[in-house]
């Protein structure tokens, strides 16, 4: 397998063009896994603009397929005192893949500093059992070791909306913003548990908000929070948290994901 932190060092930027070839363990279906995607547009992004702040805020849209061969460009849309917007996408043979906005913002001194989420009570994942098929039958799930701490399995007819696991990255080496993106989208989309037989879905977009300037854990391990809010017309809503592994709150995000169920 291509190890993630292998593929983004081996990743060629030339002339403001990040080339990259996405290897089929890594793909999701007929296209490349939707985190990968994201980080991949981030990569980007960051070699564009290497003085940029820290990624506060990303809005991405999963717009087509995409594997194999792509590139990555990023372009500046508007550099202020505090606060730079860089828009990047990812694209292949048929065309643009993703497409990403990215808020990356300076610290600034504030009376807030709190947050209002506690960070809910779970085994840690040393006590619990495997997530996903132990097969690996979604090739870059191979890439993460996952853990259910609370929830359902997918396709399990589970009753349960609000799924917790425990997701680190295979590989000891990734690290940083751009890993924990990629590492990010893993879960399925929190209906898919509620299936009683396979069928297909398709995320269509992605909002995320990193807290902190510099998200770290200990261990790798990330404990990710997906809980779906609606499903109806073939499409379904959810939220989605990150914390670490002390309990802090480091990501918030939404996703819009396309059933076909």
């Amino acid at each position: 397998m291509s190890s993630f932190s292998e593929m983004m060092s081996g990743a060629a930027f030339d002339g403001d063009v990040l080339s990259l070839t996405i290897p089929p363990d890594w793909m999701q279906g007929r296209t490349t896994y939707g985190g990968l995607s994201a980080a991949i547009c981030l990569e980007t992004a960051r070699r564009a603009f290497p003085e940029a702040p820290p990624l506060r805020s990303a809005m991405v849209s999963f717009i087509g397929p995409a594997g194999g061969a792509v590139e990555g460009r990023a372009k500046m849309l508007r550099q202020g005192k505090s606060v730079t917007f860089v828009e990047a996408e990812v694209s292949g043979e048929k065309g643009i893949a993703t497409r990403c906005e990215f808020a990356f913002g300076e610290a600034r001194p504030s009376q807030w500093n709190r947050t209002f989420t506690p960070a809910p009570v779970m085994p840690p994942p040393e006590d619990c059992g495997p997530f996903g098929p132990p097969d690996g039958a979604i090739h870059f799930t191979r890439h993460f070791d996952s853990r259910l701490a609370k929830g359902g399995r997918p396709v399990s007819g589970s009753k349960e909306h609000d799924h917790f696991i425990w997701v680190r990255h295979t590989d000891e080496a990734a690290d940083g913003i751009v890993a924990l993106m990629a590492l990010a989208d893993m879960p399925p989309p929190a209906l898919m548990p509620m299936f009683t037989e396979f069928a297909p879905i398709s995320s269509m977009t992605w909002m995320v908000n990193v807290l902190c300037d510099k998200p770290k854990t200990r261990d790798g391990w990330w404990l990710l929070e997906s809980r779906a809010e609606h499903a109806g017309a073939g499409y379904s809503s959810q939220d989605m948290l990150v914390w670490n592994r002390d309990g802090e709150l480091v990501i918030a995000g939404r996703q819009s994901v396309a059933i076909f169920s």
